[in-house]
């Protein structure tokens, strides 16, 4: 239970975290709402960092919280750590460079995400 509650109180930092970025940047550009649409601007950057991570954190920290409430195979621990790691990955990759521009940090991270998503997804069926 301790992985799976360290990895899910990370993924609440980021998304906490990015959502007070955002909050500042907002107030610190003097922009309510919105925000301009160029591929450079930090606060659009920071938009869509938050959104991602908010779209893919719940149901990553539901699979770890039921995970860690059983008994599991070591690998299913690494998988939480991996998913956690690419969470991280994708938010500096939106974060550094243009969004229109290929990462290898967004790429890895996404990947990593799915490939690490669909192995909790398979650890809950499995220990049903």
């Amino acid at each position: 239970m301790t992985t799976s509650l360290a990895c899910i109180a990370l993924l609440g930092l980021l998304v906490f975290g990015l959502g007070l970025c955002v909050s500042l940047r907002r107030s610190s550009s003097k922009k309510g709402i919105g925000h301009d649409p160029s591929p450079t601007d930090l606060l659009h950057k920071l938009v869509r960092a938050h959104g991602n991570s908010a779209e893919y954190a719940p149901m990553l920290a539901i699979l770890m919280l039921a995970l860690g409430s059983l008994e599991t195979a070591p690998w299913v621990g690494f998988a939480m750590w991996a998913a956690v790691g690419c969470r991280y990955l994708i938010v500096a990759g939106l974060l550094y460079g243009s969004l229109n521009d290929p990462n290898p940090m967004r790429f890895v991270g996404a990947a990593g995400t799915y490939a690490s998503g669909i192995a909790l997804v398979v650890a809950v069926f499995t220990s049903v």
